[in-house]
């Protein structure tokens, strides 16, 4: 787990996968595309990883008080976020059995004050 406080305005929407899609870059991470969408699910963003396809849930909170924005991706939004992953990977030709991938999620946290706290997990 990895918390990055960053200086900038409260975000909204799309403002967010793009905040986030910046951060993962900068981690070393490439992009490969935003907002996949079918008939099982969304996936925010899709990333590389070296050899490993990330997929990525990024969820946004302005305020904590109902919670964290990680608490946010609860079970039965896995599983649907999953069945995307895999659907993309069979549109792809990907075989999940050989083609290393993975599940991040990015919570991103706004306080107030001009400052967002990220919360980065890796394989949840």
């Amino acid at each position: 787990m990895q918390w990055i406080k960053q200086a900038l305005s409260p975000l909204i929407g799309s403002e967010a996968e793009r905040f986030a899609r910046t951060f993962l870059e900068q981690q070393g991470l490439t992009f490969v595309m935003q907002n996949y969408r079918c008939r099982t699910g969304e996936i925010d963003l899709i990333m590389q990883d070296g050899d490993e396809l990330v997929f990525v849930e990024v969820k946004y909170r302005s305020k904590s008080q109902h919670g964290s924005a990680i608490e946010f991706f609860h079970a039965s939004k896995k599983r649907k976020f999953e069945s995307a992953a895999m659907h993309y990977m069979q549109e792809k030709g990907f075989n999940p059995s050989i083609i290393p991938h993975r599940i991040d999620l990015v919570g991103i946290e706004g306080n107030g004050q001009k400052q967002q706290n990220i919360n980065w997990l890796k394989s949840v």
